[in-house]
């Protein structure tokens, strides 16, 4: 089985400038959480939750999610899934229990990872050691969250997504995020940003954001690709193919 090494390991600081001191030190800051810090509510105002403060509550917690889907690698190889012929290079890849299907490169491997929080997430590989891959991490939701706009207009989404991530404010520098582009299309987020760490290969990232109901409750389902400037055009092309041939059954 392909090895697949995680694009970044160190932690995010909670003290962003950016973001007003009380929300620095809310109970919920973490590695990832800091991420979606821009969005918390203070100490104060905890203690007493409204309605309204619940559903924003929920909606931190939800981009904590999304924020995070990235990080997760396989661990073990997963055939449990239909597999049909999509083309001579790529094949259909069909989750019956979470009800979606999507086309991958034909000779990619299919792994689990734990869970984590997550509902399910399923990562694709090349077979040879490579930062490349696509996930679907997918999230539970609450009845305040029925379609995408619950979290907002897409440029306003993914303008808190990814400056969330953004670390290169620290002394000393730590990651860059830059947002490179968003829209929204038939129900979902499409979003493409950039991550580099100093001295490291940049890493592209693009992913599509879409909502689902199982009959039950809703699910958000977040689908990332990642590729590196060093990686050929081929396998950027092959990423963005992926994520976008993702859709519902």
């Amino acid at each position: 089985m392909a090895a697949i090494t995680p694009w970044f390991s160190s932690p995010l600081s909670c003290s962003n400038p950016r973001v007003p001191k009380t929300i620095t030190d809310s109970r919920r800051c973490s590695s990832i959480s800091a991420a979606i810090s821009v969005l918390d509510c203070s100490n104060e105002e905890q203690h007493r939750i409204s309605s309204r403060d619940h559903v924003g509550m929920k909606r931190r917690e939800v981009m904590l999610h999304i924020a995070s889907s990235s990080f997760f690698l396989p661990l073990a190889i997963s055939p449990a899934f239909a597999e049909t012929n999509a083309s001579e290079t790529f094949r259909v890849y069909t989750d019956e229990v979470n009800k979606y299907e999507i086309s991958i490169p034909q000779d990619w491997q299919v792994g689990q990872a734990e869970p984590n929080g997550f509902k399910s997430i399923t990562a694709f590989y090349p077979q040879e050691i490579s930062t490349s891959n696509v996930s679907v991490a997918i999230t539970g939701l609450g009845p305040d969250f029925t379609r995408m706009e619950s979290f907002g207009k897409v440029e306003a989404f993914a303008e808190t997504l990814v400056s969330g991530l953004d670390r290169s404010w620290q002394k000393p520098a730590g990651v860059t995020a830059k947002l490179i582009d968003s829209r929204a299309s038939k129900g979902f987020y499409y979003i493409e940003y950039t991550l580099q760490n100093p001295g490291e290969a940049r890493k592209h990232l693009y992913a599509a954001i879409g909502m689902a109901t199982n009959g039950w409750y809703n699910r958000l389902y977040t689908v990332t690709g990642q590729f590196t400037d060093e990686e050929s055009a081929e396998q950027s092309s092959k990423i963005q193919k992926t994520v976008k041939s993702f859709k519902f059954i």
